[in-house]
């Protein structure tokens, strides 16, 4: 499968080299196109690691990372397109890489940590999957960029807007501390 959009001659141009290059160290956009994903989930590791949430309550913690990862994906549109067009390809060039699968294996152990201190202090119910609970602050928080445009467009609201963003990272954080916390 080809990547469709790009050609080397504007990847070249937007990254400010040469052709030759980008051929040289990656033979090809199907070569360089892991690369990026890789950049991506790196980026997005990196600044979860720094937001020390081992040093924080539980609660605060799932709050914090909650938040985060709302505002990432909404201040990184571009990195939530890639994903999108990686799962058009049913996720054939992440499976070239190497260090995708490491890279993300510390977000699990920091999540699956955060639920343990959770379930130990009795504020969060026992038996949550990490992978799963990962998935459904991503799936929450993917969305809202993923599909702003359309549900913008079809219910004639500006979900872009900073009221509107706040209220839905609000809404976002609610509902999964309701979804984790013991009632």
């Amino acid at each position: 499968m080809k990547l469709s959009g790009a050609r080397i001659d504007e990847i070249a141009a937007k990254t400010k080299c040469s052709k030759r290059m980008i051929y040289y160290y990656f033979d090809s956009k199907e070569g360089l196109y892991p690369r990026k994903l890789e950049a991506a989930y790196s980026r997005v590791r990196a600044f979860e690691a720094s937001l020390e949430l081992d040093d924080l309550p539980p609660a605060k913690a799932l709050e914090r990372l909650v938040r985060f990862t709302f505002d990432h994906h909404n201040d990184h549109e571009d990195s939530i397109r890639l994903v999108m067009i990686e799962n058009i390809h049913h996720a054939q060039y992440l499976a070239q890489s190497s260090r995708i699968q490491d890279l993300n294996l510390g977000a699990i152990d920091a999540v699956r940590r955060l639920l343990e201190r959770g379930v130990q202090e009795g504020l969060f119910r026992a038996g949550h999957d990490p992978v799963e609970l990962h998935w459904k602050i991503s799936a929450l928080c993917f969305f809202n960029v993923s599909n702003r445009a359309t549900f913008s467009r079809i219910f004639k609201i500006d979900l872009d807007s900073k009221e509107s963003v706040e209220l839905t990272r609000d809404s976002v954080v609610d509902m999964i501390m309701r979804y984790v916390e013991t009632h």
